[in-house]
């Protein structure tokens, strides 16, 4: 089954509440807000945060209470999970979540649901988590799926609150085991192309082809994720990119090395430049980067290419004041908002 997809995308924003170099963890929570609220002041769909653990520079590892307490200060864009790795979780303990922010927001609440731990090996044991848990994921979906319709798939067990808020869920994924279990469940399909880009073409090939419709969604819907970075100048925004680039290296870096190293950026040029350095700058392939009109002329055409219906953005600079001119830069010249 195939459907048709816009040539002009819903935009929507990935926010990971970023811990800047010598910020705090409430500073992040700060940034956030501002950043959903400038979403929602210039017509965004929706702002989605993301589970990550033991990353020094994430805040978003409570992802229900972040979304909870960014929907108590903006009043209309949605907001949600993107997503929740659900192996971390019992089905029940996320459709309660879920089912209270829903009942507080009613109308707001999207679950976007992954099967990666979101962390390293040594952090899923800190969580214990079970290895294999994420063989179930396909049995979890539908299990906190009925927990938010009208039937509980388990007897005897009722999710209160979330019974009945149907909260819509979404399927996460970079490879093409979520494409062909979103499409089987008739759900929609998110692909994380902002950072794990190889398989995107693929896997939204196969989803559009094997899709199957459901009470939740009658023909498909694809979301692909991409980084964007739109400044005044096309100067300032390729500078505010590599910075962002060596930040995100210099933290994968630190991550498999420990926390004393402190490389220059320099010496991050420098490992780039090598075979494990492309590998890693590859992540960040499809960017838009640039004026507000040539960040229009790249999401268009990665749209196009994408066959997406919506691209959900990584505004990617470091400093709040930065990401924000982004969102109302690239609001302006992608939907038309009065900036």
């Amino acid at each position: 089954m195939t459907s048709t997809f816009s040539a002009q995308p819903r935009l929507s924003i990935l926010d990971l509440a970023p811990i800047a170099p010598g910020g705090t963890v409430a500073q992040a929570f700060e940034n956030s807000v501002a950043l959903a609220q400038a979403a929602e002041k210039y017509g965004y769909e929706r702002v989605w945060y993301a589970e990550h653990h033991n990353m020094a520079r994430i805040a978003s590892s409570a992802t229900s209470l972040l979304i909870g307490h960014i929907a108590g200060k903006t009043s209309t864009i949605r907001l949600g999970a993107g997503g929740i790795m659900l192996p971390n979780h019992a089905p029940l303990t996320i459709a309660e979540q879920f089912g209270t922010l829903a009942s507080l927001h009613p109308g707001r609440i999207d679950l976007g649901l992954g099967r990666a731990p979101g962390s390293d090996q040594v952090t899923m044991r800190a969580m214990r988590r079970d290895p294999m848990s994420a063989e179930s994921f396909p049995q979890d979906v539908l299990e906190l799926q009925g927990y938010l319709g009208d039937e509980s798939r388990v007897a005897g067990v009722r999710a209160t609150p979330g019974a009945g808020t149907h909260v819509p869920l979404y399927i996460l994924g970079s490879s093409m085991f979520g494409a062909r279990l979103a499409a089987a469940y008739g759900l929609p399909y998110a692909f994380a192309s902002h950072f794990s880009p190889g398989l995107l073409h693929q896997a939204v090939a196969a989803y559009r082809a094997e899709f199957r419709p459901s009470a939740q969604l009658a023909e498909p819907y694809v979301i692909a994720g991409v980084n964007v970075v739109a400044a005044a100048s096309a100067e300032s925004a390729r500078r505010q990119f590599e910075t962002t680039r060596r930040t995100l290296v210099r933290g994968l870096i630190t991550r498999s090395t420990g926390p004393a190293v402190d490389y220059t950026d320099e010496e991050i040029d420098e490992f780039l430049t090598t075979p494990n350095g492309r590998q890693l700058a590859s992540m960040l392939t499809y960017a838009a980067v640039g004026t507000p009109d040539e960040v229009r002329e790249y999401l268009t055409g990665f749209a196009e290419e994408a066959q997406a219906d919506e691209l959900i953005v990584a505004h990617q600079s470091t400093l709040i004041e930065d990401r924000v001119e982004s969102v109302r830069l690239t609001a302006g010249a992608v939907l038309g908002a009065s900036v």
